[in-house]
Parts: C-alpha cells; structure tokens; sequence
C-alpha cells in the first residue's frame, strides 16, 4: 500500500475532473425532476413542506457540515491538535441551543424567513428590512467561505497554483450553484444536501477506519505517532494552548471564538429556514435530533483524521500545500488510497461545497424577495407575491456574482475561520433579536431594531478593525496597521453589546410593544396552529 503511494506523484487531474463532473451530472439531474413541483412560493422555499423529520435530519447535518467542518478543522487538528478540536466542541454544542430554544417555536411561528418570526408582533417595514440585512450579511461571510475552500481544493487537485486559475474554479462552482438554486429552489437544494451528507459521512468514515487500521486500531498509537511528526512542538498537540496560547489575549481570544460557535449557529438564517421544510412542529424536533447525531459522529471522524493527516503526511507538507489547512484532508486522502481515493474525497469536498452554498443563496435570496420586495417595497400586496418567486431567482444571480467576486478576493484565508465570523455575526444580531421575540411581552420594534442593526454593525466593525484584517502575517493586509481590536473573533464584546441594545430600545423606545399579537404568537409558538398561513397583517 504504502509502495503504490509512494509511486504516485500528487493527484490525477483527469480523474479528479471525471468524478465530480460524474457527481454535478447525477445531482442536476435530481435538482431537474424535484423542479416539476416548483409552482407556488412554498414549493421554492419550503419544499412544499413535503420533507420527513429524519430526511431534513440529514439534510440539516448536509446544510451543517460545510466545507469548514471538513477541510478546516481536519486541518486545524492536523496542525494544532486539541485546539482545533475545540472547533469541534463548539459547533456540536450549539445544536442544544437551536433545540431547546429555537427550533420548533420558529417552525410554528414563521412561514418562509427569519424575518417572518421578527416582525411577527413589530411593524413590519423596519424590522423586515433589518432581518433581510442581517441574513444577506451572514450570508455573504458564509458564502465567502466556502467559495474559498473551493479554490483551494481545486488549486490542489488540478495543480492549479496561479491565481488566474484559482479564480477560474470559483466562477465555476458560482455558476453550478445559481444553476441548482434557480431550478430546484429548496427541493432541489435539499435533495442535493440529503446526498452530499450521506456521501460525506460514509467517506469520512472509510477514511477513519482506514486510518485506525494502519495503527491497528490503537488510538494511542496514532496520537503517539502524530506527536512525532508534529517536530518541535508535537508534544503541545495533545492538551490546550498551542494555537490559543498562555496568554491572556489568545484565552479571551478562544473564549470569543467558543462564544460565537455556540450560540450562532441558532441564529443562522440558512439552518432556521430548513425548519419550514417539515409538515409539524414534532418532525421539526426530530430533524434536529438526527441532525445532532449525524453532525457528532462526523466530528468524531475529524478527530481521527486531523490526527491522522498530522501523522501520516506531517504539519510541514500540509502548510506547504496550495490550499495550506485545508488541504490535510485530501492530502490524507491521497497518502492512503492514492489518487482514486482523493479524487472520490476531493468530489464529496467539492459536493459539501456546492450544497452548503446553494442552500446559503436560496436563503439569502429568499430574504430579499419575500421580505424586501414583497413586504417592504410592495407592501404585501397580493399581486406581488406572484412575482415573488421571479424575483428571488434574480436576486440568486445577483447573490452568486457576488459570492464568485468576493471568494476570489478572499483566496487562501482559513475556512473554519471565516465561517467563525458569520457565526459572530448570527450570533450577534439576529439571536438575541429572536430569543427577545420569543419570550419577551414588552419587546418593540425600536428594541428590534437597536440588536438587529447594533448587532451587524459592531461585530463588523470590530471585525475590521481587528488582527484578522491588519496587522499580522495571517492577516488580509499584513503591510496595514489599524488592528487596535486586539481580539480575532469579537463575539466576546459583540453578542452581550447586542443584548444590552435590545433590552436598551426596548426600554427607551416610544413605541409600545403589540400584546395581543404576543398572546398570538405564543400560543402560535406553542401548537403550531396556522403555521402555514404565518403572514397575516
């Protein structure tokens, strides 16, 4: 085994190519016959509500485990050890927050948007149009993301090192994505993510076994071995501090980053939208319980394979890789099974991709059809909802020419890292704005409005002005120096601001809160009753 990889030098293009074009044809194909259903606006945005708790489980873990969870932390365990690990942690534990809080009271409360469960009880023009912002900018890091890892990937694959070429894999992946958003809407977009789980969850797992067997199934041997590999430092791998070190900026540093993990994925307008694709409020629970499963085995399966991409391919190759972090996964790939293995890791790579990202700009365009279009600008006028679905597909080109211009700008940033930020972002903005919704009676629309905007324009803020963006080698511009922020991810600061600024305009504001719409939502929130028909005025 060991002999066949040796004898291969890096990975086979035309292999590679074949694959994933074999993967892009059986999934447009499916995307084409779950568009025949495609009539009303439900159809394109809930799947006619039509999936089953289990089949929106794993469609939710698809939605889930993006190009982040795959690439980014096998990379920063590869490279880290523990404290990659913690990314881990972080996005697991959050699912408890969206199941006990949030999932099945959106479900009954809203019909397609977040902004449908916000504005339920506030006016409606104001706190649309700051949840639709809110949704477009943490989609916008999101689709940042993993439009990065695509380059990256394909730069490895194909042995593209120029950026022309990089920049070239990006638009195709921008195009295949508005191609799947504008023809299947959800459906389509769903049955893509139930595939690309499943083929996700089977090939980490080959490769966790794979990898077990080659210590004979001895954990501690393959730590053992990866702190041999690790050089100088290999020793740090196995307990904290190597990436957020003894001092205490980087542990209030790690504390922002766990902050921002846990309590954003509740608020992460991609993840909530999937809740309106099941028929009930209990199918609803259940999703989220399939979904915690099959997202924890996953994140098991990183914890061998980082391991195992830090023992057997080393922390200097994978550095020097051209996707850097993460390419430990399918350079572990390749030093197991040679090129056929990492073409087929590399396609369910490149699959993770195209699903997270058709599943973030169906959101994003949804928002700005049924919130701003139909809501704000046509005021809800019946005629408009018609041209609604017309209007959401627009505005996924446009959303997708933006993700193809912004991921070519942002090319080799970490992925896990970049997707902390829309985390912080989610986290910030839009869930204190739903928890006060939910469970506050004397919450207004001013209170609405100060944590939706506050929330969005202090973590971006701070955000600019942090070591991410100036200052440091890793930074987007090292030569710069306006990095008086000193922490990476400002959750820390951003999601308490937000709270107080909620409770602020709440208390502060003239406009008094509308108690019987409350009354109406909450027993809404609790029995489900008219969930389909969420949008009465």
């Amino acid at each position: 085994m060991k002999v066949l990889a040796a004898g291969v030098e890096g990975s086979n293009p035309t292999l590679n190519i074949s694959i994933f074009a074999v993967f892009v044809l059986i999934t447009l194909v499916i995307v084409f016959r779950a568009s025949r259903n495609n009539k009303t606006a439900t159809d394109f945005y809930a799947a006619g509500r039509a999936f089953t708790g289990p089949q929106n489980g794993v469609a939710l873990s698809g939605d889930y485990l993006s190009a982040a969870s795959f690439l980014g932390i096998a990379g920063a365990i590869a490279i880290y050890g523990y404290d990659g690990f913690l990314y881990s942690i972080g996005f697991l534990v959050a699912w408890l927050v969206a199941l006990l809080l949030v999932a099945e009271l959106l479900r009954n409360t809203g019909r397609f948007t977040m902004a449908d469960v916000l504005s339920f009880r506030m006016k409606q023009g104001p706190v649309r149009t700051a949840a639709a912002i809110s949704t477009l900018a943490v989609s916008f890091f999101y689709l940042l993301a993993q439009m990065n890892g695509a380059g990256g990937l394909v730069a490895l694959l194909l042995g593209v090192s120029s950026g022309t070429g990089q920049a070239l894999v990006v638009a195709v992946v921008g195009v295949i994505m508005i191609v799947y958003v504008l023809v299947g809407g959800m459906r389509g977009t769903t049955w893509v993510q139930i595939i690309k789980a499943v083929l996700l969850i089977i090939g980490a797992f080959v490769m966790t076994v794979w990898v077990l067997g080659h210590y004979g199934f001895n954990l501690s041997a393959l730590l053992g071995d990866a702190v041999a590999h690790g050089g100088k430092t290999g020793e740090a791998l196995l307990g904290p501090g190597k990436q957020y070190g003894a001092t205490g900026a980087s542990r209030l540093d790690f504390l922002s980053l766990g902050l921002a993990l846990v309590l954003g994925t509740a608020g992460l307008p991609h993840v909530l939208m999937r809740f309106y694709t099941v028929p009930t409020a209990k199918e609803a629970r259940r999703s989220v319980v399939w979904a915690i499963v099959l997202i924890g085995i996953f994140y098991l399966f990183t914890l061998v394979l980082g391991y195992g991409a830090g023992a057997l391919v080393g922390p200097e190759t994978i550095n020097a890789a051209p996707g850097k972090v993460n390419s430990a996964a399918p350079l572990l790939a390749l030093a197991l099974g040679g090129p056929v293995l990492l073409g087929l890791i590399a396609a369910v790579a490149f699959a993770t991709i195209l699903a997270v990202v058709a599943g973030l700009t169906i959101t994003a365009s949804a928002s700005f059809a049924h919130d701003i279009y139909v809501n704000v600008i046509k005021k809800g006028d019946r005629s408009a909802a018609k041209a609604e679905v017309k209007v959401a597909r627009w505005a996924a080109v446009v959303i997708g020419l933006v993700a193809i211009v912004g991921g070519i700008a942002t090319n080799g940033q970490n992925v896990a890292f970049l997707v902390a930020l829309a985390f912080a972002i989610a986290a910030s903005a839009n869930l204190p704005t739903i928890l006060y919704t939910l469970f506050w009676k004397r919450f207004n629309t001013t209170g609405s409005l100060w944590s939706i905007y506050g929330g969005v324009i202090i973590t971006v803020g701070l955000i600019v002005f942090s070591p991410v963006v100036s200052g440091a080698k890793t930074s987007i511009f090292p030569s710069a120096h306006f990095d008086w922020f000193p922490l990476s991810n400002p959750g820390l600061v951003s999601i308490p601001l937000s709270f107080l600024l909620g409770y602020l305009g709440t208390v502060l504001g003239k406009d008094r809160a509308n108690e019987a719409k409350y009354a109406e939502m909450e027993v809404r929130a609790i029995t489900g009753a008219h969930a389909a028909q969420a949008v009465h005025h």
